[in-house]
């Protein structure tokens, strides 16, 4: 049978329609396989988040004496070791001795506060000083939580102190950094908050690869340089005294 030459240009167009359709499809098609495995891809290659970053420890927000004694109605742990000086306290005479210091607060020291006063050290300028009271060998002891000026408090334990065990906001950490926090030791793979616990506050050198970084701890007189490669201890060594 002969085609008439309208019937054969409607055939022709007809086929040039379903090759340009299948040719958008099958296109679609391997655009969708390819976005596809790019975010697997980038979502193997992509690090984990650091559990650490997750938690969120309480905090008392006091305002004043009152509000401050909160302190005492459970244990607290030093978040900076080696950082805040402690004083003897006179318990007849009310006063802290600011003059001779009895040593730094400890890495994670638990604390059991006994009470917060207000206290007036030498050349304070008008300032009064806000003091939390704890007992260690049979002797009281004050330290400086905050300061009261022109009557107004101001008041930064929650920036000193946790009020919650530390095991138990970071008990994803696994025994082993435990051992070495409770030791007071760094290790290869602990990352800078578990040294910090582990030794104290440090002090870091500037850089310009934020993948790489060097800290300096006073550790209680035996200073350590630590480096940090992508967060993690990779060179621990002993330091120069600051």
């Amino acid at each position: 049978m002969e085609i008439n030459p309208e019937m054969k240009q409607r055939i022709q167009i007809a086929l040039a329609l379903a090759l340009a359709i299948a040719g958008i499809r099958t296109a679609y098609v391997l655009y969708e396989r390819h976005a596809s495995s790019k975010q697997e891809t980038q979502a193997q290659a992509a690090p984990a988040l650091n559990p650490d970053y997750y938690v969120t420890p309480k905090k008392l927000y006091p305002y004043d004496l009152k509000s401050a004694r909160a302190l005492t109605k459970q244990p607290v742990w030093v978040k900076e070791g080696y950082r805040y000086p402690y004083y003897p306290y006179n318990l007849s005479a009310r006063h802290t001795d600011f003059e001779h210091d009895a040593g730094l607060l400890l890495p994670i020291q638990r604390l059991a506060i006994k009470d917060v006063v207000i206290d007036v050290a030498p050349n304070s300028e008008g300032q009064k000083q806000v003091m939390a009271l704890f007992e260690q060998d049979g002797k009281t002891y004050a330290f400086q939580i905050g300061l009261i000026k022109d009557a107004q408090y101001k008041i930064y334990s929650d920036e000193m102190l946790y009020v919650q065990d530390p095991h138990d906001l970071y008990q994803h950490w696994p025994p082993d950094v435990w051992a070495s926090v409770e030791k007071h030791e760094v290790k290869p793979g602990m990352n800078e908050l578990q040294a910090d616990f582990a030794i104290g506050m440090g002090r870091p050198d500037r850089q310009d690869d934020p993948s790489w970084k060097t800290v300096h701890y006073p550790n209680g007189g035996n200073p350590l340089a630590i480096t940090y490669h992508e967060g993690k201890a990779t060179e621990i060594k002993p330091d120069k005294p600051s």
